[in-house]
Formats: C-alpha cells, structure tokens, sequence
C-alpha cells in the first residue's frame, strides 16, 4: 500500500511539474512573440522553428465530434433568448414562400423568383428540425442515400417509381442513378458526353445544371470525374428536389429561368446541361439561351438532351405534335447559329454545342446580334435579363488562352488578375492571399480537428474574397458555395471561377433597383399598377435589411464568415443576419467567424440565445491583432420540444 501511494504520489508530483514547464514554455513563447512582433525582435526564424513543435492553442474542452453539446463552453451570460418557430416552418424558404409566391403574375415565371419578406413580417425564431432528423451519410454514401425523416415526402417515389429516380426502402431514400434521360444509369450517360467533352483530363471543371433533374443524381456522379456542377430549380410541385439535392451532399440553390439573371458572374462555367429540364430555351427572343451564353467560358459547351432532340424518333413516345417539337429544334438551332455555338455532337436524344472561343470567329453572325450596352457582364444582382448578347473581353488572354487542368487552375493566377481587369489586385495580392488562407486554414484545423475528416460535406463561405479558404480546404470529401456578396470592395467571383470552384451573388434587395426593374410597361402590366404602388409603400422596408439565401433549411454542415459582420455593420441586423444562418446550418453544424473582437462579443452574446455553443481564441498569431476568432456548434433539438434555449 504504502509504495503504491509513494508511487501516484510521484505520479503526480510529475504531472505538476509538467504543467508548470508547459505553462511556463507557452508564457515565454508569448513574451517572446509580443516582443519580436513589436519591432524589436528579431527572433523570427527562432520563433517560426518553435512554432513548428509547440502547440499552445489546442483547446482541450473543444469537441466537434456529433454529440448533444459539442462540448462547448458557454459563459453564462444573460441573453435574449430566441423561441423555436412553429412546427409549420420546418422547410421555411423565406425568399421562395410558397404563399406569397401565388400572389406574383405567373408570366414568366415571376413567381417562382426571389420574394422576400419586407422587414415586419420576417420570421425572428428559430427554424426546428424535424422530429427524428439524422445527420447525413458521409459521402459517398450520401449521394445514395437519405434519412426519410430529413425530407419526408414519398409523393415522387410513387410518381416516378418507372424512371429510377428515387426509391423509398425502410428509414430510407434510395437515389439508385437512373433517371428518365439515364436509363443505363448516370455514369453511362456521363460517359457519353466525356467522349466528346474533355472531363477525364480536368479540362471541365465546373458545370450548371438547369432544372436539377432527377434530383441531381447527373451532379452527383460527376464528382466521380472531379467536376463540380451547381444546380438550380424552382420551389414547385417537385418542391423536394433541391433539399434532395443538398441532403445526398450536392451542391444545389432555389432558382429560376424567368426575368431576372442568373446570379452567377459572366464566363463563369465550362459547361451547362439540361435534362428535361422544361425551359422555353427559344422563346423570348432567345432570352434564356442567350444567359446561357453569358455564363459559359469560351469554349465552353451546352448540353440539351432529351425534348425536342431528335423529335423524329421520339415524338410519338413524348406524346407532343411533332410539329410543335419541330419547331422548338428549330428555334434552338437558329439561335444557337446566331450565337456562334459549333454543333459537336447529337447522337439519340443528346445534343452538345461550343461556344466559340473568341471575338476571332463569327464575325459575319456578330453583325446580326443585338449586343448589350458596355456596362459590367458581372453587375447582375436583381438585373433584368435580356436578349442581348454579353461581348466577349477584348484581352485576349482571358478569351483565348488554352485552358488549364483544375489542378493548375486552382492556385495559379486567374487571368482576371493578371489582365489586370479587378483595380487593385495583382498576381503578387493573390499569391499572398493564398498564402494567408493557407495559414488561417491550418490554424482552425487545429482547433477543429475534424474539419477534414468528411464530417461536413457542405460548406459556406460567406465572404468568399479571392476563394483562399476554399482553396486552402480542396478536397474530393467537401465542396464550398463561395458567397459572393454585392457591397464588397471588389467583386472577384469571376476570379473563384477561374480557379474551379463554384459560388454564388448575394445581398440585400435594394429597393430602387426592383422599382427600376418592373417600371418597364410590360412588368407594370403583368404586375398591375396597384403591385407597384404595394411595393412603393414598402420600399423603406426593404431598404432595412438583408436578405435570406436561396435554400432550404439544414443545408450547410459548416459556415465560415469573414468580416461578415464588419462589411455589414449599419447595413444590416445582427440578429437577422445570425438567424439566417441559423436556419441554414445543420444541428451540430459548426460556425467559424473571423472578426474583430468587440464585434465578436456582440456575435457571442446574440448566438447564446439560439442554442450554440461558443468559444473565442485569439488570432492564430496571438493575442495582439484586433482580430479574434470565434468557433460555434449548433445544438442538436428537432420540433416538438420544449421551448427554452437555454444551454444544458
């Protein structure tokens, strides 16, 4: 007895004396790097050495392995405390509000567009989850399968229960890869385009997908190639195809080919596709083909496969007057001419046209084209769409440059840069800004240990800059939406294209530029005068605030926001703003905010009434910039209850 206490005496003992060397080692690495970061230091290389073996920032009561709490420390400070909204809103879209949306002219599809809430009748709860939810498969599994308690709605496993698209098995979706256009299944089909597109080489790297058909099973095997495609499809009587989309781990946003442009920058994707997808491409003058044509990258392609190619063979079977097929082939083929597109391809019911690759071809056909005024390709937030053609830049390294493989893309300098078409930026500010998200990026990976792991498949980036921390992050287990957001200093979406990844314009609506928009006599028509007089009234309101992103709840497993809150300081609610993220993260999804330190405090005190769980660190560089970090968790609750959001 009496040497096993000497011995956990001296056990002890040491365990003491080796947190005091620890402590007293990280105390002085501190000392050392406030000194040498004042300017009187001149230890750097002795301190980048140190850096390299001692950890002083590992947070031990940090855990973001799915459990109940995350094991999050919370401070216990009074807050406002946010109540679950009614079971009602578990799917809320409050930009695609199925209500409000019946209440807009269906010319056009206006409807199906963007209409959000003025500022008084925003929700300020928070949206629950539905009763049972589960986390998502790890991907791949993902892509094949669904917890039915996520998206509980069988109507479409009866509906197209003959196409392959979906099957309901026990507690499960199964997504088996077939589909309507994909009867030998997607990779089949996916095979057949790579035999006239370059997928295999990583020349195609990045893909729109209009109408999200057969619930992005055609997205969700082109990750086999490493192509990353964004679909887009309206709220409508397949209202589950996107949350599908985003719950088997595809990217995927609420959308419409109606007025207004796609919200993506001009030269944006190497290829888009429609499968079925049910859009007019020829009416409008042209319209929707012609923002097609805005979107794609010289030498981009077009893939339409199924109604009305080859109409011939297929009318009889589609059930539609072969002249009516005739003449939308024929619309198509006109306008894909006027537009300088190459036909490559039309085999069976798939047709696949080039875009041409500079202003050196199609000189004569330019002649006949309507071309837009010289205002920014890229300025499309709330923009009315036209039949007008975007012209191509004049530098010709941007329009005929060879294109690189994904793998060189990603970090070398995109041509917006080294053209110098975004003021202020260089090849030098771009390889510095990755060297730095490389550097921030490591740093959280230490505090989130699982940041890697394929524990969060969808990710956001709020404020996406030059797309370093997505960069940083590349990998086949994860895919990141870089926002966008229109009142930044530079818009370099373009430049995140340009590099293989894919994201997204967002901001608030200004009320000016909607009157601007439906002024014109056939959108007063449409709308009716009283509408415009109704939106007038509001305009104050609408001024006021930001908006909600185009998606389900419990999209995103983790959201990054950088300086978030200081580009929006004055422009838009805090509280609104944490909300919305709120309603898109997933229970037990993770938050990384970078800001400064009395911003994050205010983050802090709002978000520990929502039921997250907060930590704030220091800058990776110590104590010493006003820039703090702040990691959060979601708590794990669904619908049904009980109302407190207090911590555990």
């Amino acid at each position: 007895m009496t040497t096993k206490g000497n011995s956990a005496d001296r056990k002890s003992n040491n365990s003491l004396f080796s947190i005091f060397v620890i402590a007293g080692l990280c105390c002085f690495f501190y000392i050392l790097g406030a000194w040498q970061r004042s300017g009187f230091g001149k230890g750097d290389d002795l301190a980048r050495e140190v850096a390299k073996h001692t950890d002083c920032s590992v947070l031990d009561n940090l855990n973001y392995q799915t459990s109940g709490d995350a094991g999050m420390i919370d401070d216990g400070a009074q807050v406002k405390q946010f109540k679950p909204c009614e079971d009602k809103y578990i799917d809320y879209t409050p930009c695609q509000d199925q209500t409000r949306a019946m209440t807009f002219p269906r010319d056009d599809m206006i409807y199906r567009e963007r209409h959000c809430p003025p500022d008084n009748e925003k929700l300020r709860c928070l949206i629950p989850a539905p009763r049972g939810y589960a986390n998502p498969f790890p991907w791949p599994k993902s892509r094949d399968y669904v917890p039915f308690v996520n998206a509980p709605y069988k109507s479409l496993t009866v509906e197209k229960a003959v196409q392959n698209w979906i099957q309901y098995e026990g507690n499960v979706f199964r997504f088996p890869g077939g589909g309507t256009q994909f009867p030998h299944g997607a990779d089949a089909y996916i095979n057949e385009l790579a035999s006239v597109i370059p997928m295999d080489n990583g020349i195609v790297r990045t893909a729109l997908d209009t109408g999200c058909g057969e619930f992005a099973s055609f997205n969700g095997y082109l990750f086999k190639k490493n192509v990353i495609a964004m679909s887009f499809a309206p709220r409508d009587s397949h209202e589950s195809q996107v949350q599908f989309a985003l719950e088997r781990g595809v990217p995927a946003v609420i959308g419409v080919l109606g007025t207004i442009k796609l919200p993506y920058p001009s030269r944006a994707f190497d290829m888009a596709h429609c499968s079925r997808c049910l859009i007019p491409w020829g009416a409008n003058d042209g319209m929707y083909m012609v923002e097609i044509d805005r979107v794609l990258r010289p030498g981009g392609y077009w893939v339409l496969s199924g109604p009305p190619i080859n109409w011939k063979n297929n009318y009889q079977a589609w059930q539609r007057p072969k002249e009516e097929l005739e003449e939308e082939q024929r619309k198509i083929e006109e306008l894909a001419k006027l537009l300088c597109w190459e036909k490559k391809h039309e085999i069976g019911e798939i047709a696949i046209w080039q875009k041409r690759i500079n202003n050196g071809f199609c000189r004569e056909q330019d002649r006949k084209q309507t071309t837009c005024k010289p205002t920014s390709p890229d300025d499309v937030w709330y923009k009315k769409m036209e039949a007008c053609v975007t012209p191509h830049p004049e530098t010709d390294e941007v329009t005929g440059a060879a294109w690189q493989p994904f793998s060189e893309r990603l970090n070398a300098v995109p041509s917006r840069i080294s053209s110098g078409s975004i003021p202020g930026l260089s090849a030098e500010t771009f390889l510095e800004d990755n060297r730095i998200w490389k550097k921030h990026v490591n740093a959280y990976k230490r505090i989130n240990n699982v940041i890697d792991s394929g524990r969060y498949r969808n990710i956001m980036d709020m404020n996406a800059g030059m797309g370093g921390f997505a960069a940083a992050l590349e990998s086949p287990k994860l895919w990141v939406m870089n926002v966008m957001p229109t009142i930044s200093e530079r818009d370099t979406l373009g430049v995140i294209y340009e590099r293989g990844l894919i994201g997204i314009y967002h901001d608030c609506l200004n009320s000016a530029r909607l009157l601007s928009l439906l002024s014109g006599a056939k959108y007063t028509s449409a709308l009716g005068l009283n509408y415009l007089v109704m939106i007038q009234s509001r305009a104050l309101l609408w001024c006021n605030g930001c908006e909600a992103f185009s998606t389900y709840p419990r999209t995103y497993d983790l959201i990054h926001a950088n300086g978030v809150f200081s580009l929006y300081e004055d422009k838009c609610s805090m509280e609104d703003i944490l909300l919305e993220m709120d309603r898109i993260l997933r229970p037990e999804g993770a938050v990384i905010f970078r800001d400064r330190g009395d911003v994050l405090t205010k983050v802090r005190k709002i978000v520990g009434g929502m039921r997250w769980n907060t930590k704030m660190v220091d800058h990776e560089d110590g104590p010493t910039p006003s820039e703090k970090l702040l990691f959060a968790v979601k708590q794990y609750w669904v619908a049904g209850e009980n109302n407190s959001t207090s911590s555990p």
